[in-house]
């Protein structure tokens, strides 16, 4: 038997509890000590998406453990990403290609062809790293799943990765989770997990002694970290949970500021694009979830997100009366309204689903705020983008990720590389739109923007970069964190090396 590439795997005892960060933050201090290692998730269920330098798609997730391993983001990093395109059904991508939309059902019986694609992706990546550090995917302690589970305690057995069980003590109820988890186990399972790791603890650590003792006692596997809750970390999220849970929700400053409104849309997609704007200290965003969040307020900015299912989401804004709300403040003369992506699209007149790739072959109105018309055609457009946005003359950069096809009357907004116009915009260039993922990302039109906000509120533009969007001072801080916290040795005695 071929000698398997050493491999660890952070699982956890439900979503959310922090598989994605402590991979990124191994995949880090492997690097830090002179390894080449390497993330990889089987199989994903996200709306944040990326795409390659190949034209390739995968989860945003496998993309920051990437360039926490100082890596190209490779799409045998995350064989299988899952995009929920109704509470049954996901659009579902195998090895960076859209293969069909399924109900679950139909991806259960597709499961056995997925495994095959899967174990291939990973034994070509495996066969080129020192390490592989895995992530699994909610939980592996599922009963009605784990018959058919491809991503936890099957795929670590195949890696032959010892598995670590993070549990979230935020949540509390954290020692009978990670009890209730080895409880439900099977016995080959058992057998996989080396210990666990309690994760976003804060407080005073001796005052766990007793737990972490009755844990071990129950389970016969050590606790082989207890990792602080960092505040501010500054990293991309995997996917809605945590924004939907109020990730984004911040304090306005105290100092002058602008604010600018996100519409929290029910199949949000890439909210990441907007991250970049937490780090800024004269920005205050604020999440809108009704049209109460919009009341007597004039923001500087409105920006409509990437959607999954731009059709479902404009009957949303049409039923909730936020569209009401998004055309009064168009009205304002005072408010910079931009849609990205599937945002673009709703700020336009129609969309057509001729294909019924998100209903049944319904043409909609959109919010009519920019003249352009949508269709949406069976073939996906992934790509990545270098362009000079047209007003500022600033370069952006960033991917595209749609199956929408807009015809306009070319009032651009950036001009790509080769010179073609795309995107849309208002006569005043206040209303905008674009399908470019990233484009905040920029410092330099970032600021730009931010300034032009600030002299329509009257106040003065700073005029100078204050904050730069740069993720590797996070991940040397989370690694420094976690490196303290967590039993190095025995990880090494794990991998074997």
């Amino acid at each position: 038997m071929t000698q398997k590439t050493p491999a660890i795997m952070f699982q956890g005892t439900c979503s959310d509890a922090g598989k994605s960060i402590l991979t990124a933050a191994l995949c880090r201090i492997l690097l830090q000590d002179g390894l080449k290692v390497a993330p990889f998730k089987a199989q994903n269920m996200s709306l944040n998406s990326y795409v390659t330098h190949d034209g390739r798609e995968m989860g945003r997730a496998q993309v920051v453990q990437a360039q926490a391993a100082r890596l190209d983001p490779d799409v045998r990093m995350n064989p299988v990403l899952l995009k929920p395109s109704s509470d049954t059904g996901s659009q579902v991508i195998v090895n960076g290609r859209p293969v069909g939309n399924m109900q679950v059902s139909e991806y259960i019986r597709y499961k056995p062809e997925a495994v095959k694609k899967i174990h291939a992706a990973y034994d070509s990546l495996a066969s080129e790293y020192d390490a592989v550090i895995l992530e699994g995917a909610g939980s592996p302690a599922e009963i009605n799943l784990k018959h058919h589970d491809i991503v936890n305690m099957q795929m670590a057995r195949y890696a032959d990765a010892s598995v670590l069980i993070s549990g979230d003590i935020e949540r509390g109820g954290v020692f009978a989770s990670l009890i209730g988890t080895m409880h439900i186990l099977d016995g080959w399972e058992k057998d996989l997990v080396a210990g666990f790791v309690i994760n976003r603890f804060r407080g005073q650590e001796s005052l766990l002694k007793d737990g972490l003792t009755y844990l071990e006692a129950q389970t016969g596997r050590p606790v082989l970290g207890v990792v602080p809750y960092i505040q501010n970390l500054g990293l991309p999220e995997e996917d809605s949970v945590s924004f939907k849970n109020g990730l984004f929700d911040m304090k306005r400053p105290k100092e002058d500021h602008v604010t600018i409104a996100l519409i929290d849309l029910p199949h949000i997609s890439n909210f990441t694009d907007i991250e970049p704007f937490l780090t800024e200290p004269d920005v205050f965003l604020k999440i809108v979830r009704s049209p109460g969040d919009l009341s007597g307020t004039r923001p500087g900015a409105l920006i409509l997100p990437g959607s999954k299912n731009v059709i479902n989401d404009i009957e949303y804004l049409n039923r909730s009366g936020l569209a009401g709300c998004i055309s009064e403040i168009a009205a304002n003369k005072h408010t910079e309204i931009v849609g990205i992506c599937g945002g673009f699209q709703i700020l336009g007149r129609t969309i057509h689903d001729p294909y019924a790739l998100e209903s049944a072959g319904k043409e909609i109105a959109g919010l009519g705020l920019l003249d352009i018309t949508t269709t949406l055609e069976k073939d996906k457009t992934l790509t990545r983008q270098t362009s000079i946005h047209i007003d500022s003359g600033e370069e952006v950069h960033g991917y595209e990720i749609h199956h929408g096809r807009t015809s306009s009357r070319h009032k651009g907004v950036l001009r790509l590389s080769d010179g073609a116009i795309a995107g849309e915009s208002s006569k005043n260039n206040r209303i905008w739109g674009s399908y470019l993922h990233g484009i905040f990302d920029a410092d330099p039109f970032r600021r730009w923007f931010i300034d032009r906000l600030r002299k329509r509120c009257g106040l003065k533009p700073v005029e100078r970069i204050v904050s730069h969007y740069d993720l590797e001072p996070a991940f040397d801080r989370l690694a420094e964190t976690v490196r303290k916290k967590l039993d190095m040795d025995k990880i090494y005695e794990l991998l074997e090396i």
